[in-house]
């Protein structure tokens, strides 16, 4: 883990009280704002310290994320506000990296932090997306699973587990990404037995690694939940098995970053 990201998270967690927000995206990749706008926001909101995490290139899927040829003028962008804000609050500049993402060494070396996340299933050379839609998931199960919904969330949750030991990021992304749409259409039960040991068994593989679990706010932004990622009941066997946690905003524009505790 990088030093400074660390002692920040060390910090948190020996205090309880967040005054920084790490997981956001601007137009730079899928987000509505810009890097200056949302650092201004963060500074209204009371933050000390305001994270930007453009998305890293995924290159089977382009419609969200940064380019490699763009990630320079996102670092120097960051940058520059890094430094005309300095005063005010601690700018760091993020990458939100995917399970199947390809990031230039360079870039990942600059990093301040990363956030590893999950947002695709490989199966037979397709990529299935798990955050597009409901539809999206069962039309997956369907073709590639043939029909078994659980046997793609245990191929998604054999994926997180192995997250961290990947991509050695300093966050763990919405770890139960899979169940963004399950309030508003219950196109699988998290009561199922298969999934709750899948789920918990990734958790388990992660726990050793220490490496903070997102409390992930983005999804009731959307207006897709009601309560933030991970369910409750996941969340709840994360802390009692010793995990960490950290909030997020996962914000995708001004509005929607976290308020200082």
């Amino acid at each position: 883990m990088r030093n400074e990201i660390k002692k920040l998270l060390d910090d948190f967690s020996s205090s309880g009280k967040q005054k920084f927000d790490l997981h956001m995206h601007t137009t730079f990749c899928d987000g509505k704002n810009t890097p200056e706008e949302m650092v201004l926001s963060a500074i209204e909101k009371g933050l000390t310290t305001v994270g930007i995490s453009g998305h890293a290139l995924t290159c089977f899927d382009k419609s969200y994320c940064m380019s490699d040829e763009r990630l320079s003028e996102y670092f120097a962008e960051v940058e520059r506000v890094k430094e005309k804000y300095s005063d005010k609050i601690k700018v760091l500049c993020g990458l939100e990296v995917d399970y199947y993402s390809k990031v230039p060494e360079e870039y990942l070396k600059r990093a301040d932090y990363i956030i590893g996340s999950v947002h695709y299933i490989c199966k037979d050379g397709e990529y299935a997306v798990v955050d597009s839609s409901a539809k999206k998931i069962r039309d997956a199960a369907e073709r590639l699973w043939g029909g078994d919904v659980y046997a793609m969330i245990e191929d998604y949750y054999k994926t997180v587990a192995d997250v961290v030991n990947k991509l050695d990021p300093d966050v763990i992304g919405h770890i139960d990404l899979i169940t963004k749409f399950i309030e508003v259409d219950d196109y699988f039960d998290t009561l199922n037995p298969r999934y709750i040991e899948a789920s918990r068994n990734a958790v388990k593989a992660l726990i050793p690694y220490a490496v903070p679990f997102e409390i992930n706010y983005g999804a009731i932004s959307r207006g897709y939940r009601t309560l933030p990622y991970p369910e409750k009941s996941l969340l709840d066997f994360i802390i009692e098995n010793g995990g960490r946690t950290v909030k997020s905003s996962d914000a995708h524009s001004k509005e929607n970053i976290l308020t200082a505790e």
